[in-house]
């Protein structure tokens, strides 16, 4: 695997790419991405990637778009590098909320992002909780999307909050598929905070959908940008009897002043993956933050798609109860 194979970790992802290397017993490759004066970018590899297998490991989180054009003149450099198969791992995929025509003239960037990435010249794509699982079909090439949730659930079930006490909520209706995944490792039942969105980061919650009085809650959720929609959803737990309430959160964005927010909020711990790395403050701005690692899980993909095996394996491997 270590002559064949090559990892290359662009700017947002070099600490779990280099988790995800060392999981794997291989070094990182060496890359140069440089951003110039005018905002071009130039990514060049500096080693052979010739017949070789390589995985690009980039999250599009915050600067997207910049982020994303570094994904993009990566693949380039490496297809016209004559590399055998470029394999593209991005654990936060940018744009996923644009999947759908919500009102008239908008545009579907998700499937935009798709065809961007497929026509550089990836040969598959490997995801972690996508907003909508239908982007998924925006793929015309092979493409993976793992879930964190089991590795969030393991974290509630090792500080025992296992029990009848316990209720996971969704905090809204799109995520119910989400938090019944959950609810069913950690043998609790699941509840719905009924909501609506007037405007983009502004959220109305207005009941909930299941008995949370006097329980303790997880509410889980893909996505945590602002907070404004996750912390309202809390609130309205507490305002109907809810007792301690905790989040589980796959991408941790973290936009404005999400941090201080959170801080100040009914939350008592939030766990977030490290699919987007924190902020280096994070520490002098909540408390509450707690963070686990996909860096185990996605190095099990990258093996089986390596070797050429299920992946369903670590579907399965990473979904059972602990």
């Amino acid at each position: 695997m270590v002559k064949d194979t090559i990892i290359f970790a662009l700017t947002s992802s070099t600490d779990l790419a280099r988790k995800i290397a060392d999981n794997l017993k291989l070094p990182l490759g060496e890359i140069k991405v440089d951003h110039f004066a005018d905002g071009e970018i130039l990514v060049t590899p500096q080693e052979t990637v010739r017949g070789r297998s390589v995985f690009v490991i980039q999250s599009t989180c915050p600067p997207v778009t910049e982020r994303l054009m570094e994904v993009l003149v990566c693949i380039d450099a490496l297809r016209r590098a004559s590399a055998r198969e470029i394999n593209v791992i991005m654990p936060y995929y940018g744009y996923a909320r644009q999947d759908r025509k919500a009102s008239p003239r908008q545009p579907i960037t998700a499937k935009l992002v798709a065809d961007l990435i497929t026509t550089a010249g990836a040969d598959r794509i490997v995801t972690v909780d996508l907003h909508a699982a239908q982007i998924q079909g925006f793929f015309n090439i092979p493409m993976d999307d793992l879930t964190a949730v089991p590795l969030l659930s393991y974290y509630f079930t090792g500080k025992e909050f296992k029990g009848k006490d316990l209720v996971v909520v969704s905090p809204d209706h799109g995520g119910v598929v989400r938090a019944r995944r959950m609810a069913e490792i950690l043998d609790a039942p699941i509840a719905i905070v009924d909501k609506r969105r007037p405007r983009a980061n502004e959220v109305e919650a207005k009941n909930v959908i299941g008995d949370i009085n006097g329980k303790t809650c997880i509410v889980v959720d893909d996505i945590c940008d602002t907070a404004g929609s996750l912390i309202a959803a809390c609130q309205i737990l507490k305002d109907h009897g809810a007792g301690e309430i905790y989040t589980a959160i796959t991408h941790g964005v973290f936009s404005r002043d999400a941090l201080e927010k959170i801080e100040a909020s009914v939350i008592k711990k939030m766990v977030v993956t490290d699919t987007i790395p924190l902020p280096e403050n994070v520490t002098e701005r909540t408390t509450k933050i707690r963070q686990v690692s996909i860096a185990d899980m996605v190095a099990d993909t990258i093996e089986a798609i390596y070797e050429h095996k299920s992946v369903a394996k670590v579907y399965t491997r990473y979904s059972v109860k602990k």
